[in-house]
């Protein structure tokens, strides 16, 4: 059997054996096609069942260097190494031949993407202007979020787990504990612009809360979620003409961005975020390193 008919017996095995989604079977019969095109030229013959248990691991690795040769991303290369893998398993189901090689093979990595931060301007805006909403104490609630986001790093998970009785208020040096991913406990610095947004929010809150409530809630006076959050987000992000990045967790990158910018170490940079590796906070590096090359081309005259 050659090429044409062994892919539309696969897909035909995809989309009623494996009940794939029809997206999943078009990229498939695409990725596969593109394989077994690359190991006609690469083999000098369209390959049939039984070439295709002679291919080996540096046959497929040959054909994941022209992909990548060709632009495609880690995660499409991904994706057509999964395809291909699962065209092999079907061969092996359907009369053979077996062949480990793209089993075998590692999946190509990808790179993390590189945190987007907003500008300091920016970052200042949305900790200041959100106070325009209609409710001055939901105003008050939305700025003291922000703050906690980009005034101390916190993830908005972090920030709506808080208690009002860890509330860090004015008149207190002390570091506010947060209990981060894995329950892992970290204690970071909170400034008193910070401190004071908080306090003013707590002066303005219609519910009364104790210690073990939430400190952050809802117009009811239920627990605030993360949607209600991104939406006032969403909704400050139109009033003020700010980039699709500016989200919530944006900020928490503006807090770890701006301190790099600033000289700060990226060892007290992962412990404020509550990184469990570096790699995780050297990714901020990659965002520095594009804000230096972006004044370099904007600034140098032979650029």
């Amino acid at each position: 059997m050659t090429e044409k008919p062994l892919i539309g017996a696969y897909l035909a095995w995809l989309a009623g054996q494996k009940r794939a989604a029809e997206a999943t079977v078009v990229n498939y019969g695409r990725d596969v096609a593109g394989l077994l095109g690359f190991l006609t030229a690469h083999l000098g013959a369209e390959p049939d069942r039984a070439a295709l248990g002679r291919v080996t691991q540096a046959d497929l690795r040959a054909w994941l260097a022209h992909l990548a040769a060709s632009g495609l991303a880690p995660p499409s290369r991904a994706r057509a190494l999964s395809a291909v893998r699962g065209f092999f398993r079907f061969l092996a189901r359907t009369g053979g031949p077996e062949n480990p090689a793209a089993a075998a093979l590692g999946t190509p990595k990808r790179r993390p993407p590189i945190p987007r931060a907003l500008a300091e301007d920016d970052a200042r805006a949305v900790t200041e202007e959100i106070s325009a909403e209609a409710e001055p104490w939901v105003a008050a609630r939305d700025a003291a979020i922000a703050a906690l986001l980009y005034g101390a790093g916190l993830r908005i998970a972090e920030t709506l787990s808080l208690t009002r009785a860890e509330a860090p208020l004015p008149g207190s040096e002390a570091g506010l504990r947060v209990r981060g991913k894995g329950n892992k406990e970290r204690v970071v610095p909170v400034l008193p612009a910070v401190r004071g947004a908080v306090a003013a929010y707590l002066a303005l809150c219609p519910h009364a809360l104790g210690g073990s409530d939430p400190l952050f809630v809802g117009v009811r006076g239920g627990v605030l979620n993360q949607r209600q959050v991104r939406g006032a987000m969403i909704a400050l992000r139109r009033r003020l003409g700010l980039p699709e990045h500016a989200t919530p967790h944006a900020l928490r990158h503006s807090f770890a961005t701006h301190l790099l910018e600033g000289g700060a170490d990226l060892r007290a940079i992962q412990d404020l975020l509550g990184h469990a590796s570096l790699s995780t906070t050297q990714r901020y590096t990659a965002v520095d390193e594009a804000r230096l090359m972006a004044v370099w081309k904007k600034a140098h005259p032979r650029a």
